[in-house]
């Protein structure tokens, strides 16, 4: 009874930006639970040797695309749908991030993080809509797990004007998703990450040390792919079945002692 509560074995899940970072960190441990995964990433190559690389695991398959384009949303859900007549998990994860002055910062950087951040996310799920649907059971909703970040929750140090806005614009695009979509028996929820061992955070531990970057965390580290993996294995599993419109820190402590 248990193991069954926590188990995704057999589940359909496409995850974005799942090449690297805590995409891949999830892709991971959903591939070693029993899922059967799809990673998309904007570039072909690292996406073609990450879903290489899980697939010694069990079952993973590349799908790029450029995600900022909704073009590429289109033809990947298209293509997606074309192999799979269900979709159980949607893990939006892909994301951008852009550092400059005030004074300094751009348009098109601006625009960049916004559409990547929270743009994509809305059409990704507008386009998967009827594969979820496929999956959605009263009992075991199909899920839609969005990943936000805790610099949407308090105000971050670092100069990434347009990140925290559109990660704080996700989690409540992710309320209102679990509101509308809850009748169509699909859960909505999202992952708000602090800081964790990524390529994204390893410029910012270069400029400031690893010290600096946990000295606000409580438990005095970053996280790591088991910690990612736990907590969307759980919003994944029939454990989760009556989670839905939640934004939940996975930091540390870091939101709480902020």
């Amino acid at each position: 009874m248990i193991q069954e509560l926590f188990s995704i074995a057999g589940k359909t899940a496409f995850i974005t930006g799942g090449s690297r970072g805590i995409g891949y960190m999830i892709a991971h441990g959903y591939v070693a639970a029993g899922a059967r995964v799809y990673i998309s990433s904007r570039k072909k190559d690292q996406c073609d040797a990450a879903a290489a690389e899980l697939a010694k695991l069990g079952t993973c398959v590349s799908l790029p695309a450029d995600l900022g384009k909704m073009s590429e949303i289109e033809r990947v859900a298209a293509e997606l749908m074309a192999r799979e007549e269900k979709l159980d998990i949607l893990v939006n994860n892909a994301g951008a991030t852009w550092g400059a002055t005030i004074d300094e910062f751009p348009e098109n950087g601006w625009d960049k993080v916004m559409d990547l951040n929270v743009k994509s996310p809305f059409f990704l799920v507008q386009k998967f809509l009827p594969a979820l649907e496929r999956a959605a059971r009263a009992t075991d909703p199909a899920r839609i797990i969005n990943v936000g970040s805790v610099d949407g929750m308090h105000t971050p140090i670092f100069e990434n004007f347009a990140y925290g806005p559109s990660k704080a614009a996700l989690h409540h695009l992710t309320r209102m998703l679990a509101a509308h979509l809850a009748h169509r028996h699909i859960n909505v929820n999202c992952i708000a990450p602090g800081p964790f061992d990524t390529e994204m955070m390893r410029p910012m531990v270069a400029k400031m040390g690893l010290d600096a970057i946990v000295h606000n965390v409580p438990m005095k580290r970053m996280g790591n792919g088991q910690d990612a993996a736990g907590v969307a294995i759980f919003l994944a599993a029939r454990a989760s079945a009556y989670v839905n419109g939640t934004v939940l820190p996975v930091d540390g402590g870091l939101f709480g002692a902020s």
